[in-house]
C-alpha cells in the first residue's frame, strides 16, 4: 500500500510506528512527531471528511482515525501519565515518600463520614468536635475549613484522627473520578430507628468503590424503636458482617444527640486502621497532598483547604495545587488559629494562592516560584486543550469490544436502577450469570430503585461505568451531566433486551444501527376531558420542543407508566400545531391513551440512524 499524499505531497507512513500524543493534541503537534508538514494532515482529514485546522485541539477518535488512515499506531497519555511525565521534567517525584523505612513515621488515618439524608451524620461531625479535647482547648469551633483533626487514647495512648467534612458521598466519589486518594477509612453512619435506606446502599457502594475500610456508627440508639440487631442484620446482605458474627466490620452503637459512645467510635477507627491499613509517611521531605475544597474569599483572595499527606508544609513555602500557584502567606487550621507548620494527614487552610484550585487537585511544594509557575502553567494549557477537545470518551457497549481488544480494560462496571428491588435484582442475577469467558468480569457497582440521579452518574464518571436504567429514566439533571461527562446510559423496558446487549457488547457481536434521541419534555399541569377525543393534557414545555405524530412515553414520579404512546394531536389554544417550543402552553392528545394524570411527564423522542463504528 503506498502512503497517502495531498496535492502531490508524499506524506511518511508509518508501518506500524507508535506516536504518544497528549489529550486535546493538535495536527501540528501530530505532525512534529512524525516529520510531515501540518497543512497536508489538514487535507488527509478533509480527504476523510472532517474539517480540521492544524493548530485546533482535536479528539483522540479524530487522532487516532488520521493515525490508523498513516498507518501509525497512536498511543494517548493519560492525564496522570501526563502529570507524571510534566513533574519529571522538573526532576520532582510526586506520591512516593522520599528516604528509608526508618523515615517513615505513623500519621493518622483520614476518614470521611456517610450515610443516608437525616441519619445524624452532621450532628455526629459536631459531637466530636465539641467534645474533643483539641476542640476544647482552642475555645470552640470558630471556622469551618472543611477538614479537620481529633484525639482520642487508645491503649493509653494519645492518637488522631483527620476527619474530611464532605457534603456527602457525591463528593467522595466526585474527588475520586478525578483520581484523588484522599480518604482511608469511611464511617457509614444507620439510624437505629430506621435502619438501611437508599442512599445508606448508595453511600456504602461509593465506599466500596474507593476500596476503603468501613467502621459503621449504629446512630440514634436513644430513639423509640431503635433496633441496632436489625441494622447489622440488614447490612450483612451488602456484605458488611459484624465482627460479633464472626466478620471483620466493626460496628459501634452511638447517640450522636446524646454525645453516647463516641469515644468508643473514634477508638474503632484507630483499631481499624491499625488492622488493615499500613499508615506511615515521611515527615521531613517537601510536602505533598491534595485540595479538599477551595474558594475566593472577598478579602483574602483564593483560599484553600489542602490536606498534607507527606513531608510538611510551612509558612513560606511555594507550592504548586493543580493549576494555582503561590507563596504560603498564611495557614489555619480549624479553630481559625494561625499555624507555623502542618505535617502528614494534617488539614490546614492556605493562603496565598494565585486562583482557586479544583477538589482534589495534587499540590507539591517545589523550591522556586519560577518552577511552580511553570508547571501550573503547563497544567492549565493541558487541562484546556483537553476541554476543547472533549467529547465522551468513556466506554459505552459499542466501544467495549475495542476497549477490551486494547487491553483499555478487563471488567464491565455496571450501575443499575429499575422501578422495584425486584426487577433490579433479577435484571443483576441474570448479567452476573452471563457466561463470557475468562477475559472479562462483570462488576454490578451500584443497584437501586428510582431514577437515575445525579449521584449514579458520579459514581458511573468516577469508575467508567455503564448505567442501565430499567423502565425508569433519568431525573433532573442527571441526563445533561451524563452527557457532559460521557457516561453511557442506557434504557430498558424487556430485561431480556437488556441482557442481549450486553451480552453481545462482551462478545464483540453489538452494531448499533439506531439510537433514540430525546427531543423535548412536557409537564402535565391539567388535564381537559373531551367526549371525542379522550382526555387531553395541557403542558408546559420544560425542554427541548414537542412535535406531532412524533414517540412518546409517560413519565410519573421518576417511573415509566407507558410506552411507544404517539402524539396524535398538538395545539396552541385553538389552532392546530406541528410543534410547540419550550417554555410554552399546549395541549397533547396521545391518541386512545387517556390515563394521564397533573405532574406527569410526556418524553418525547424519535429513533434516528446511528452510523456503525
Amino acid at each position: 500500500m503506498q502512503a497517502p499524499s495531498v496535492g502531490g505531497v508524499m506524506l511518511p507512513r508509518g508501518n506500524g510506528q507508535s506516536v504518544r500524543l497528549s489529550r486535546g493534541a493538535s495536527l501540528t503537534d501530530f505532525a512534529e512527531k512524525i516529520g510531515a508538514n501540518p497543512a497536508s494532515l489538514v487535507g488527509v482529514m478533509m480527504n476523510l471528511g472532517e474539517m480540521v485546522t492544524a493548530t485546533q485541539s482535536v479528539s483522540d477518535e479524530t487522532l487516532k482515525l488520521l493515525a490508523d488512515e498513516m498507518n501509525f499506531v497512536l498511543e494517548i497519555v493519560s492525564p496522570e501519565e501526563e502529570d507524571r511525565e510534566l513533574l519529571e521534567s522538573f526532576d520532582i517525584e510526586f506520591g512516593e515518600d522520599e528516604g528509608d523505612e526508618e523515615d517513615l513515621v505513623v500519621r493518622p488515618p483520614v476518614v470521611t463520614v456517610m450515610g443516608h439524608v437525616d441519619h445524624g451524620k452532621t450532628r455526629l461531625l459536631d459531637t466530636i468536635r465539641k467534645t474533643n479535647v483539641i476542640a476544647g482547648e482552642a475555645g470552640g469551633i470558630t471556622q469551618h475549613i472543611g477538614a479537620y483533626q481529633v484525639a482520642t487514647e487508645v491503649n493509653g495512648e494519645e492518637r488522631r484522627i483527620t476527619f474530611i467534612d464532605t457534603p456527602g458521598h457525591e463528593a467522595f466519589t466526585a474527588m475520586r473520578a478525578r483520581g484523588a486518594k484522599s480518604t482511608d477509612i469511611a464511617i457509614l453512619v444507620v439510624a437505629a430507628n430506621d435502619g438501611v435506606m437508599p442512599q445508606t446502599i448508595e453511600a456504602l457502594n461509593h465506599a466500596k468503590a474507593a476500596d476503603v475500610p468501613i467502621v459503621v456508627a449504629v446512630n440514634k440508639i436513644d430513639v423509640e424503636g431503635a433496633d441496632p440487631t436489625k441494622v447489622r442484620g440488614q447490612l450483612t446482605e451488602f456484605g458488611l458482617v459484624a465482627e460479633e458474627y464472626g466478620g471483620d466490620t466493626m460496628f459501634v452503637d452511638i447517640s450522636a444527640k446524646q454525645g453516647l459512645n463516641i469515644e468508643s467510635l473514634l477508638e474503632a477507627v484507630v483499631l481499624t486502621a491499625d488492622a488493615s491499613l499500613d499508615l506511615r509517611a515521611n515527615p521531613e521531605q517537601d510536602a505533598q497532598g491534595i485540595a479538599i475544597e477551595s474558594h475566593l474569599d472577598r478579602g483574602r483572595g483564593a483560599v484553600s483547604t489542602v490536606l498534607v499527606q507527606r513531608g510538611t508544609l510551612r509558612i513560606g513555602d511555594t507550592m504548586v495545587v493543580g493549576d494555582a500557584y503561590g507563596r504560603v502567606r498564611a495557614m489555619l487550621d480549624d479553630n481559625g488559629n494561625n499555624v507555623e507548620e502542618a505535617g502528614p494527614s494534617t488539614p490546614v487552610l492556605v493562603l496565598g494562592l494565585t486562583n482557586v484550585p479544583g477538589a482534589g487537585d495534587n499540590f507539591l511544594v517545589v523550591d522556586e516560584d519560577r518552577t511552580a509557575r511553570q508547571i501550573a502553567e503547563k497544567r492549565a494549557a493541558r487541562e484546556r486543550n483537553a476541554n476543547f477537545a472533549r467529547r465522551g470518551v468513556r466506554f459505552s457497549l459499542e466501544n467495549l469490544d475495542e476497549a477490551l481488544k486494547a487491553g483499555l480494560v478487563q471488567e464491565l462496571n455496571l450501575i443499575i436502577k429499575g422501578d422495584a428491588s425486584g426487577s433490579v435484582e433479577a435484571l443483576e442475577s441474570s448479567l452476573l450469570q452471563l457466561d463470557v469467558g475468562e477475559e472479562v468480569d462483570i462488576r454490578v457497582l451500584h443497584r437501586g430503585v428510582g431514577a437515575v440521579t445525579e449521584s449514579d452518574i458520579d459514581l458511573a464518571t468516577g469508575s467508567d461505568a455503564i448505567v442501565i436504567g430499567f423502565n425508569v429514566r433519568a431525573a433532573g439533571r442527571a441526563a445533561q451531566m451524563a452527557e457532559r461527562e460521557g457516561v453511557d446510559v442506557r434504557y430498558y423496558s424487556v430485561i431480556y433486551q437488556a441482557i442481549e446487549e450486553i451480552e453481545a457488547a462482551l462478545k464483540g457481536m453489538l452494531k448499533p444501527e439506531y439510537e433514540e434521541v430525546e427531543l423535548g419534555t412536557a409537564e402535565i399541569r391539567e388535564v381537559f376531558k373531551s367526549s371525542k377525543l379522550g382526555n387531553i393534557a395541557g403542558v408546559l414545555v420544560r425542554s427541548g420542543e414537542v412535535k406531532r405524530n412524533t414517540k412518546a412515553r409517560l413519565i410519573r414520579d421518576g417511573k415509566v407508566i407507558a410506552e411507544s404512546l404517539t402524539i396524535s394531536g398538538l395545539r396552541r389554544f385553538k389552532d392546530d400545531v406541528t410543534e410547540i417550543r419550550e417554555g410554552f402552553e399546549g395541549g397533547i392528545n396521545l391518541g386512545n391513551f387517556n390515563d394521564i394524570k397533573v405532574d406527569d411527564v410526556i418524553a418525547t423522542y424519535e429513533m434516528r440512524e446511528k452510523p456503525r463504528v
